[in-house]
């Protein structure tokens, strides 16, 4: 490599032009500046070139090396600087557009569809967490055999379990069986039964069922799907409840509340029951089928509500995606929880041994 630039300073060689040597190689080397002899002295007599303005680099570079590298590394600030900016410009616009960052916790998924394994095994953790909240989970009618059973379900049909439960005992008292039941004076009948609500198409089918199990079953409730749900008042959903509580056959008992945190908890987008219930059917194992009726059931009645879910109260809002449609502040969402979750009365006048709540009061009285 020459070092004739060297030599040249050394013996008092012109200086450069600040227009000179603002013309930075790729990597960094000046320029020559055109028109300039490095190796001839200036003319006698003739001014020495101006300086410089402030900040421009006044010697040739090859000299001290500062010139040039000073340059770039002021033009790599600024462009550090900028890039700087532009990630953090970049930050700002992405936390204010990501819905993520505001919604519930587990929000992060919505980033990209989840996959039917994840939503399965995301399923099947809610259930093992409800099984923890709800130990004691269990069908909330008064019932002491399979026809009571039968029939307080039918009667449960646009009410509360609690209104069935004040109004039963009276019913049963006076028709204990589907004979006596069948032989009764409709209006007898619906008398008994008017807080419940639709009491004379409710006395028509309770009356009617009462006769079939009379002429066709001698006057016991099948243990069978399709014997029952030919029953007058009988669906699917009533002869699940009856299958799985009264004898033991497995059953996913699709009510408003189980259709509605189905839906929450994407298992499904139907708003059909029977596709529900099918839907449902392939995620859990048949053994879970009639507990996690029970448990969701139970946690529908109690925290997420239909119109103010308790969002803020709620143990499992880490695997729901709907997180965020009620009430998130823990001390507004606990105000909102009902029965013993609420510190009130239960639905069921005689409820099993292990209910941590208190037993409802019965028909008139005060709670």
């Amino acid at each position: 490599m020459s070092n004739s630039p060297v030599r040249a300073q050394a013996k008092g060689a012109v200086r450069v032009s600040a227009e000179s040597n603002s013309a930075v190689g790729e990597h960094g080397a000046p320029k020559r500046a055109k028109g300039v002899n490095r190796k001839s002295a200036p003319e006698p007599g003739r001014a020495p070139a101006p300086r410089p303005a402030k900040g421009a680099a006044t010697r040739d570079t090859a000299e001290t090396g500062t010139g040039a590298r000073d340059t770039a590394k002021a033009g790599a600030a600024r462009t550090g600087t900028a890039k700087a900016g532009a990630a953090v410009s970049g930050k700002r616009r992405t936390a204010t557009a990501d819905p993520s960052r505001t919604a519930g916790p587990e929000a992060h998924r919505a980033a990209k569809p989840e996959s039917r394994l994840a939503m399965v095994r995301r399923a099947r953790r809610i259930n093992r967490e409800l099984a923890e909240v709800y130990p004691y989970a269990h069908p909330e009618l008064d019932f002491r055999n399979p026809f009571e059973l039968l029939v307080a379900t039918v009667l449960s049909a646009q009410t509360t379990d609690l209104r069935v439960n004040q109004t039963t005992p009276a019913l049963f008292a006076k028709y204990p069986t589907p004979e006596d039941l069948a032989a009764a004076v409709p209006e007898e009948v619906e008398e008994l039964i008017r807080p419940t609500g639709f009491f004379r198409a409710k006395t028509k089918s309770i009356m009617g069922l009462s006769a079939a199990l009379r002429d066709d079953f001698g006057g016991e409730v099948p243990g069978r799907l399709e014997a029952l749900v030919k029953l007058p008042g009988v669906g699917r959903k009533t002869a699940f409840v009856v299958l799985g509580n009264a004898f033991g056959v497995p059953g996913i008992t699709v009510d408003t509340h189980f259709m509605r945190l189905a839906r929450r908890w994407k298992w499904t987008e139907s708003d059909d029951p029977v596709k529900i219930e099918a839907e449902v059917a392939t995620i859990f194992p048949k053994s879970e089928w009639t507990m996690l009726s029970h448990r969701v059931i139970f946690h529908g009645r109690r925290i997420c509500h239909a119109r103010k879910p308790a969002c803020g109260a709620c143990p499992i809002t880490h695997l729901c995606p709907s997180y965020g449609e009620g009430e998130t502040d823990p001390e507004k969402a606990a105000k909102l929880l009902k029965y013993e979750k609420g510190g009130f009365p239960g639905q069921r006048l005689n409820p099993p041994p292990d209910y941590p709540g208190r037993p409802a009061p019965p028909l008139g009285a005060s709670g």
